[in-house]
């Protein structure tokens, strides 16, 4: 999900923050790490997040093997249940490392291998409708200028009637442009693994520099492209500090929550 929106990054180079970002986030308190996460758990996350300072950064697109084991690791661990609608779910969280999947565009794997920005994923409520939940990607170009695109998320806790699954890979005429998406039986949700599946549908995006803002040039609404503009994560790590997803489209992605 997140490198379909960093493909706009290759093109933004010398664009020079943040946002009134708390009163968007649940009545939830964060705290160390709780018993639901374990001591062997802690551990093994301690080496990820090491394995990923080591790979450097210039690496936040990798296929290492260590850190892929780190990760295996850790999705077979006791973390905390149904992360979907678990309150540590809620905020923001820093992308630190992604797989370089095959069914991601050309593009978009690019993108997300630019390390000039930071780039961030919150998961929040609509400023004006504290039941929409709301994905929301970031890419930080600058202390005072970003890129944001909102997604409209559901939850078996926040459903979303408009987000039934989606029916098409996004292959166009065959070929791997913009993404392949997983769909039917190969999409289907792991059992157990229960409320560990977020949905998404894009839905609008706008650069804001300073406060001087400009809409994200993507009709994301239009029926033509709603079903291509739809996607999904699968939550297979979760604790305090480290979120590990799996999208629509094969990628595993590797997140730090943000004090």
């Amino acid at each position: 999900m997140v490198r379909t929106l960093l493909a706009i990054t290759s093109m933004v180079a010398t664009i020079g923050t943040s946002t009134a970002f708390q009163n968007l986030l649940p009545n939830f308190s964060f705290s160390p790490p709780k018993p639901s996460t374990s001591s062997g758990a802690i551990n093994v996350e301690d080496q990820l997040l090491a394995a990923i300072e080591s790979n450097g950064s210039d690496k936040r697109l990798d296929n290492s093997d260590e850190v892929s084991s780190l990760v295996t690791q850790l999705e077979a661990m006791q973390s905390i249940p149904r992360p979907a609608i678990a309150p540590e779910v809620y905020g923001r969280w820093r992308l630190l490392q992604t797989t370089n999947a095959d069914t991601a565009s050309p593009i978009q794997r690019k993108a997300v291998d630019t390390t000039k920005f930071d780039i961030f994923q919150d998961i929040v409520f609509a400023e004006n409708d504290p039941e929409s939940l709301l994905v929301r990607q970031i890419v930080k170009f600058s202390d005072t200028n970003e890129l944001c695109v909102d997604a409209l998320a559901s939850t078996s806790a926040y459903p979303l009637e408009e987000l039934t699954d989606r029916e098409r890979t996004g292959k166009i005429l065959g070929l791997n442009i913009l993404g392949v998406s997983m769909v039917g039986d190969e999409a289907e949700e792991d059992e157990a693994r229960p409320d560990s599946r977020v949905r998404f549908v894009f839905d609008e995006g706008r650069f804001d520099f300073g406060g001087f803002t400009i809409p994200y040039p993507v009709p994301f609404r239009n029926p033509l492209f709603r079903d291509a503009v739809k996607g999904w994560i699968d939550i297979t790590y979760l604790s305090d500090r480290i979120r590990i997803s799996k999208g629509n489209k094969g990628t595993t992605f590797i997140l730090k929550k943000e004090d």
